[in-house]
């Protein structure tokens, strides 16, 4: 029973002020709730799936709905704790003003933490193009396995908005921009889950998320295929070496076509796979999925697909049905030692030998199963998750290594899955959240224990900073929910309040036990805008949004320009950027300004420059004296986003413990090169002699060398600008195909290819960025609204000429401008 108008009115007059919100585990009312007739409905609606649970709120006001999900759930709310179960006006005004404002997450709820041996662990994320279907999927996989008890849909079209998407933005838009955790038991086994975004602009979620992972579920959409930003999530599951299943989705759609995705997959990707499963009948007369293995039908029948029938082929099927297992055997006996050595014997495998082979494959990422279905229409989801625990690894079939860094010599170490406390504790932090606009919010901090276990209370020590830090609170996510628990093993993803430290750090609970673990690849920075904050009475709320966010997000940076005085954000993307405007719009309640998108340029050399420089300073006492000899020499172009640095030198004239003072000098010398003022990058600074005095030489003096030995080449050498160039990929209506052509060579792209779809076809360019501004209001133009695109950084390249001139035309004015403001002065 939900709650009636009348209850809801009762509870609405108890207090003055409604703040917070009620949901199935928390106790808030969303702000939004202004109005009684506002809250009525929300309490209507989000009650609905618990009526057995509130079933007395109706009937008993006296003992309000606020105290009895407490109790109900254990919810810890503090310091305030009633002696009497009955909720008076006066309690709820408490309660209410104590939680006033908790942006996301709430009161944890205490659920008891299940022991799970470790073969009945996986741990996975589900990554895909933008838009095809991957929150859905999750969406249904968390109805299915009873994590939640009723789905809903992306972009809030029923009010509510899928349970992974939790933030406003990602519903109103029905685009994820967070990664989001969660954990499911299906059938014995215990599935955590990350759900990440499909935007190239938020691929650092993607990258952090798959770092800490044992498996994943490649989603592929079945009608657009393998899509730009699938390429990026294949090129970092290869990076981390995580072996995935392949789910190609909405063969409900009208042209899907499963058999052009795998050819993708395979001519793109260079996949070896084979499908496990076929669709029976295609778009409007999707029916269900057969499985080429147990040679069965599965239909998903009910309101919501949850009733999986199994019957017999249908007639028009077996031969297809035969075809596709004769082509699943033969692939998977090329990369199989038993199943190739009965393949060549003539023996027919059986079931439970073709399974144990896509298992052994699949584990050492030999072989990619195909699975098909429509996650929107609730088909195939359960089979795939059978297939999660029957194919993917455990925390213990995946060999996780760290770097022991004690004595001289660093070596590598695997670490102990075993789920004991027994091994020393061993803790990867791969995403925090800063807290919110509450400065009272403590940072959470989500941690992949790989070794031992660590319980509420316990001592850690970050590696990085060495700092003592105290467990006070451990927690599993769902979602955005904290559930509380009292301890963690080997093999579990978690998360801690209160640590202070950054994305990447290891955790020990033994300070002598000196290892950590390789980091999060963060790609750099390519598009940057000016932003300010309108009025100067929200600047420290403004500093406060910037200062969360930066820690939050490894790709988003804001720097201060100090010929222009204002601040620059720095990111992957325009959306990237205009997203966390809009966070601090409505999170901090500041009004802000943004500037015209800029490009990331870059420095780089373009030919070989020998270096050799002395710094050397007397000024009575000790001096500085270090000098540095070598040949500074370009990347080659696949490399123009990073630098090298190569310590070449023999004997003792650069002793070792100057090296790092020299690498510290180089740093800040990439900073600022001398063409545009841009960063530099693509070269590789090879050190093969040097001096030093016995005296004199300190870090110091050998930092400012490199920093000299740098400025010797920008004099000296032959530099150039480079530009970031964006992989695009664009679908539209064929009729349109000559006039997006036309409009890719006007912005000086490489047309690289073009895909025929039935009435459509998927063009790939390679454009600069600094062309691409304006790019999406053309497409729309050019294709009567029809056309889309999406873009993915590739790499950077030099800069045409006209362009190269003009921005170091801007670069010299701007140096003339304060040196002409001071002679006025």
């Amino acid at each position: 029973m939900i709650p009636s108008t009348t209850a809801c009115q009762a509870i609405w007059n108890t207090a003055n002020t409604i703040t917070s919100v009620f949901t199935s585990t928390t106790v808030i009312i969303p702000q939004s709730s202004r109005s009684m007739s506002n809250f009525i409905d929300f309490m209507q609606t989000t009650f609905k799936p618990f009526e057995d649970q509130l079933s007395s709120l109706a009937r008993q006001i006296t003992n309000l709905t606020v105290l009895s999900i407490i109790q109900e759930h254990q919810i810890n709310y503090k310091p305030f704790r009633p002696r009497s179960t009955t909720m008076t006006p006066r309690l709820l005004s408490h309660l209410l003003k104590q939680y006033r404002w908790i942006p996301f997450r709430t009161f944890a709820v205490k659920r008891e933490s299940k022991h799970y041996p470790l073969e009945k662990i996986r741990n996975i994320g589900i990554s895909a193009h933008i838009d095809s279907g991957k929150t859905t999927l999750s969406e249904r996989v968390l109805f299915y396995s009873g994590r939640i008890q009723a789905m809903h849909e992306v972009k809030g079209k029923d009010a509510i908005g899928a349970t992974m998407d939790s933030m406003e933005l990602e519903r109103e838009r029905g685009i994820t921009i967070q990664s989001a955790a969660t954990y499911v038991e299906w059938k014995g086994y215990n599935i955590n889950i990350i759900d990440t975004p499909g935007h190239v602009d938020f691929t650092v979620e993607v990258e952090r998320s798959l770092r800490v992972l044992d498996g994943a579920i490649l989603v592929v959409c079945g009608v657009g295929g393998v899509q730009s930003q699938t390429i990026t999530v294949n090129r970092q599951l290869n990076r981390y070496r995580v072996p995935f299943l392949t789910f190609i989705n909405k063969l409900d759609r009208m042209n899907a076509n499963p058999s052009r995705a795998m050819d993708h997959l395979k001519s793109k990707l260079g996949h070896n796979a084979a499908f496990v499963q076929i669709p029976i009948g295609l778009e409007g007369n999707f029916k269900g999925i057969i499985d080429l293995i147990e040679r069965k039908a599965f239909y998903f029948n009910g309101p919501n697909g949850e009733e999986v029938s199994v019957e017999e082929i249908p007639e028009q099927y077996k031969q297809e049905t035969e075809n596709k297992r004769r082509d699943l055997i033969e692939t998977l006996s090329g990369v199989d030692d038993e199943l190739g050595e009965m393949f060549v014997n003539e023996e027919i495998p059986n079931e439970q030998q073709i399974h144990d082979a896509i298992r052994r494959c699949v584990l050492k990422r030999k072989f990619n199963p195909i699975f098909v279905g429509s996650a929107l229409k609730n088909k195939g989801v359960q089979p795939l998750l059978d297939s999660v625990n029957r194919y993917l690894p455990n925390p213990a079939e995946v060999e996780n290594i760290a770097l022991d860094e004690l004595g001289k010599e660093k070596k590598t170490i695997k670490l102990d899955p075993t789920r004991s406390f027994a091994a020393p504790f061993v803790g990867f932090a791969f995403k925090i959240e800063a807290g919110g606009r509450n400065t009272s919010t403590t940072q959470l901090t989500y941690i992949r224990v790989y070794q031992g276990g660590v319980k509420r209370g316990d001592t850690l020590y970050n590696m990085r900073t060495l700092k003592r830090t105290r467990v006070s609170k451990l927690v599993r996510m769902h979602s955005n929910k904290a559930e509380e628990v009292d301890e963690a093993y080997a093999g579990d993803i978690c998360a801690f309040y209160g640590l202070d430290c950054a994305t990447g750090d290891t955790f020990v609970n033994d300070k002598a036990y000196q290892i950590s673990m390789e980091s999060i690849f963060v790609p750099d920075p390519v598009i940057s805008m000016s932003i300010k904050c309108s009025s100067t009475t929200d600047v420290e709320k403004f500093a406060a949004a910037l200062s969360r966010f930066t820690r939050e997000d490894p790709t988003f940076r804001i720097v201060y320009d100090e010929d222009n005085k204002e601040s620059i954000a720095m990111g992957m993307g325009e959306l990237q950027l205009d997203i966390y405007a809009q966070r601090i719009q409505r999170e901090y309640g500041v009004k802000i300004e943004m500037g015209k998108p800029k490009v990331s340029f870059r420095e780089s050399l373009v030919n070989p420059i020998k270096f050799d420089y002395l710094h050397k300073k007397q000024s009575g006492g000790a001096g500085q004296y270090g000098r540095v000899i070598g040949i500074l020499e370009p990347l080659s172009p696949d490399k123009f986003a990073t630098v090298e640095f190569s310590d070449e030198t023999s004997g003792t004239n650069v002793p070792s413990q100057f090296i790092p003072a020299i690498k510290k000098g180089l740093i800040r010398a990439y900073e600022k090169g001398s063409l545009s003022g841009n960063k530099i990058s693509g070269v590789k600074f090879r050190l093969q002699d040097g001096d030093n005095h016995i005296v004199d030489s300190n870090e110091l003096a050998f930092m400012l060398a490199a920093e000299g030995a740098i400025r010797q080449t920008q004099e000296y050498g032959q530099w150039q600008i480079i530009e970031p160039v964006m992989l695009v990929e664009i679908n539209a209506p064929t009729e349109f195909q000559s006039a997006v052509h036309s409009l890719v060579i006007k912005r000086f792209g490489i047309v690289s290819g073009i895909e025929p779809r039935e009435d459509w076809f998927t063009m790939l360019a390679e454009i600069p960025l600094n062309d691409m501004f304006g790019f999406s209001t053309d497409i729309r133009s050019h294709t009567q609204g029809k056309g889309e695109f999406s873009m993915e950084y590739v790499r950077y390249c030099p800069i045409r000429s006209d362009v190269s001139n003009k921005i170091i035309q801007q670069y010299q004015e701007s140096l003339e401008q304060p040196q002409q403001q001071r002679r006025k002065n």
